[in-house]
């Protein structure tokens, strides 16, 4: 409804330059005799006409195009690692529930040492992460990548534990140690605002799990799985 308001907005002034710029014809059209003052107002008018229809047009293009959203091919779940200490397993649902509800984020997997400890949102068939040469350079640089559109990215192969058509993704690093990925359903979708918070969350988990693992000493047995 917002968004077709701002349409008509949007279209106003090319309505109401076309609009005047046909009563001055009309007028001119059944005016017999032009006086010298008419004429002048004339041209004025013709000015503020032309002024109005090219406003409207430059408002149509530089309203930006929200781009086409994608409905993902799999199944909607929530999977934590059942062997995570309780307190672990509250911050990863909440802070999936936040980037799930507040931003385009469709689809999440956090991975840990090695681990896969929660996939939640529209889930693939393939549970189990097997880093390739994105989340190799994610934990090695520590920072976050962004494939704005998966299509034109030919290492999107590697993310096959997300949905097939997952449009954007994003890999955010966890420490040194993990990355959390996102998937969005439609291309360069996330704002820089998104980027911010994202990176927020991530830091605030990274802390957890780097002091629970200090605390419990191994907190991840590799033969554990989701």
């Amino acid at each position: 409804m917002k968004e077709d308001n701002g349409r008509i907005v949007r279209l106003l002034p090319i309505a109401a330059g076309s609009i005047a710029g046909t009563l001055l014809m009309l007028n001119r059209l059944l005016t017999p005799a032009l006086t010298d003052s008419q004429a002048r107002s004339d041209a004025v008018g013709v000015v503020l006409t032309a002024v109005l229809i090219l406003t409207g047009l430059l408002w149509q293009q530089v309203q930006p195009r929200k781009p086409d959203s994608t409905v993902l091919s799999g199944t909607e779940g929530f999977e934590l690692l059942p062997t995570l200490p309780d307190a672990l397993k509250t911050e990863l649902a909440w802070a999936s529930h936040l980037l799930l509800t507040n931003t385009v984020t469709r689809s999440i997997v956090v991975y840990y040492r090695g681990q896969v400890l929660l996939r939640r949102g529209i889930l693939a068939p393939i549970a189990t992460v097997t880093p390739g040469a994105i989340l190799d350079r994610v934990l090695a640089k520590q920072k976050a990548i962004y494939l704005v559109d998966t299509k034109v990215y030919p290492g999107r192969i590697e993310f096959n534990y997300l949905p097939v058509n997952t449009q954007g993704i994003i890999c955010q690093p966890l420490g040194t140690d993990g990355v959390m990925i996102l998937g969005a359903n439609a291309p360069r979708s996330y704002t820089k605002q998104d980027e911010a918070w994202i990176e927020g969350i991530a830091d605030k988990l990274a802390n957890s799990l780097a002091t629970r693992s200090a605390i419990d000493g191994n907190l991840i047995n590799p033969n554990d799985k989701i």
